[in-house]
C-alpha cells in the first residue's frame, strides 16, 4: 500500500512517522502486536474491500502468497 502524509502513522506526540501507515502505527506504537503471519491473516480478511478498488483481483491464496513475499521487506518485519 503506498503511503503519503495523509496515511502516515503518528508518534505519541502527534508527529508523523513516515515508516508506517496509520492502520499499523498510531500513538507511537503498533496498532496490533502480532507476528508477520498473524498480520497476513488479519489483512487477508479485508481482501474483498481491496479487490473492489483494485484493477487486479486476488484470490485469498494469491493475496497470502504476495504478502509473504512483500512483508519481509517492510521495516517492521526486519527488526
Amino acid at each position: 500500500m503506498p503511503i503519503d502524509s495523509s496515511t502516515f502513522g503518528k508518534e505519541a506526540d502527534g508527529s508523523l512517522n513516515e515508516d508506517y501507515c496509520h492502520y499499523c502505527y498510531a500513538n507511537g506504537r503498533f496498532t496490533l502486536e502480532c507476528t508477520m503471519d498473524e498480520m497476513i491473516l488479519h489483512n487477508v480478511e479485508y481482501l474483498d474491500e481491496f479487490n473492489k478498488d483494485s484493477e487486479i483481483k486476488y484470490t485469498r491464496e494469491e493475496a497470502i502468497e504476495a504478502m509473504r513475499k512483500f512483508f519481509p521487506q517492510l521495516k517492521r518485519w526486519q527488526q
